[in-house]
């Protein structure tokens, strides 16, 4: 059979794009369109899954399979697609309100059972479609509509929740970084097993500019690195800095500069399977050290999906089962007069 040579538009839908002017949601659905093109998995064997909020309106802009379910149930319900249809490629939109509060605890699950699924965390630091709260995400301080005196808590740092619920992949990628974004959502399909993606998007209603720090075009090349498997770990407007290790720390040092070499600069290996260098490096906040974007961490592992069919069929092939209700049946039954 001829591979079909799919384009972007093969996956967008006819209806109107209702996202504010401006929105960096745009940005990601338009990097969204390109990479599944690029993987080339047909619509008609894709869904697309949402919970509640700006983000959770992307699935009517899919020429795909598409459901807008609860507020915080994307990844319970994105669960129980991909482990009915295996076949099919899944993937999954919260925004940093519905995937980290509410349905945090699905998140971290999801990301713990290791299920084939591909979860786009779009990070704003706040609720927009709410009108204005402030999100698990925000920073301790913040002023809101629900924090006016500023919020007492301190914020989720979703990489720190995926390595601790043993995530396999995590990237993270930047509204207006249209090609690193290209470039993880690709990975993240190839990957089997769960795929976390943070995007940093700006919300330009309720939370304009909070990413300004690190997305500014002055200050984003010294801010920021971006990490590629098998290269250098080398930023600065010309890779002119990089990082090495500083006993068990990381430090970014200036190449050529107080003894400090191109070889002593550090290879970014995203598949070794110890977490330790992967974790530092997905910590770094882009004071200190760069905001490391990129994929930071893919490591093979069996995928809770794959596990639960090779068991299904195993178990009806030793028990012969040919059906649901033989295996009910083939229990201790009893019938009510």
């Amino acid at each position: 059979m001829e591979h079909t040579q799919y384009t972007p538009a093969n996956y967008k839908s006819n209806q109107s794009v209702r996202w504010c002017p401006g929105c960096g949601d745009h940005a990601i659905l338009n990097s969204l369109h390109k990479a599944m093109a690029i993987v080339g998995v047909p619509p008609h064997k894709t869904a697309v899954i949402s919970g509640i909020g700006c983000s959770s309106r992307l699935p009517y802009y899919m020429n795909t399979y598409g459901f807008h379910t609860i507020h915080g149930r994307a990844a319970a319900i994105a669960t129980g697609f991909k482990v009915a249809r295996p076949d099919m490629t899944v993937w999954q939109i919260s925004g940093d309100g519905d995937g980290l509060a509410i349905g945090g605890n699905h998140f971290i699950h999801a990301v713990r059972r290791n299920v084939d699924i591909n979860m786009l965390l779009f990070n704003n630091k706040i609720y927009g479609l709410t009108k204005g709260q402030y999100s698990p995400t925000s920073d301790r301080g913040f002023v809101s509509k629900s924090s006016p005196y500023g919020t007492t808590e301190d914020p989720f740092i979703p990489a720190e929740l995926v390595f601790g619920a043993r995530g396999n992949f995590f990237a993270r990628s930047i509204d207006v970084e249209l090609q690193i974004s290209q470039e993880v959502l690709v990975a993240a399909a190839r990957h089997k097993g769960a795929s976390v993606v943070e995007i940093l998007q700006n919300c330009v209603i309720f939370n304009h500019g909070i990413h300004n720090f690190i997305t500014d075009k002055e200050h984003r090349a010294e801010r920021t690195i971006h990490l590629v498997h098998g290269e250098k770990m080398l930023f600065g407007k010309d890779k002119e800095m990089g990082l090495v290790r500083d006993g068990f720390l990381l430090k970014a040092v200036k190449v050529g500069e107080e003894g400090y070499t191109i070889d002593d600069v550090l290879v970014h290996d995203a598949h070794t399977p110890s977490n330790f260098l992967h974790q530092q490096l997905a910590m770094m906040d882009g004071h200190d050290l760069p905001l490391a974007l990129g994929v930071i961490r893919d490591v093979d592992s069996i995928a809770y999906d794959q596990a639960v069919e090779e068991q299904v069929a195993e178990v009806r092939a030793r028990k012969n089962f040919s059906s649901l209700r033989d295996m009910v049946l083939a229990g201790e039954t009893w019938t009510v007069e």
